[in-house]
């Protein structure tokens, strides 16, 4: 796939850079850019599912479900954009509006019992029964 730093351009560097509010230094930002390319496999400037679960850590995820959901076709600065939440530099409110996210399974503004009780099933699996999923709720 050749060098896929040379595909970057100063300006590109920056304006990714800005959009992820300087969390990421020019250097991580054109590392994450080779990853990505190597990622999107289909050449095709997004990530897909399918390409995200390629990632062991990703896969690997109980809550990986629950991260597809926002992470499915983002291109080169929106890919960045989420993994700046992750970074020891986000703010703790971009790291909470993250898990918000995760948690509020219908997408409805809220945290409701039964999203508690959905999220809690992909972090326990069979190890642990309905019923006693709701009585720890």
């Amino acid at each position: 796939m050749g060098n896929a730093s040379s595909m970057l351009t100063q300006y590109d560097i920056e304006e990714v850079q800005e959009h992820c509010s300087y969390l990421f230094s020019q250097q991580e930002i054109v590392s994450l850019y080779e990853r990505f390319c190597q990622l999107d496999r289909s050449a095709k400037g997004f990530v897909s599912e399918d390409e995200f679960l390629s990632i062991p850590e990703f896969s690997t995820n109980p809550l990986s479900k629950r991260l597809l959901r926002m992470v499915d076709g983002l291109n080169f600065k929106e890919f960045v954009s989420f993994l700046s939440t992750f970074s020891a530099r986000a703010s703790l409110q971009q790291k909470i509006e993250l898990i918000f996210k995760v948690y509020d399974i219908d997408g409805k503004g809220k945290v409701s019992f039964k999203d508690l009780v959905e999220v809690l099933r992909d972090l326990t699996g069979s190890s642990m029964s309905e019923q006693q999923r709701e009585v720890l709720i």
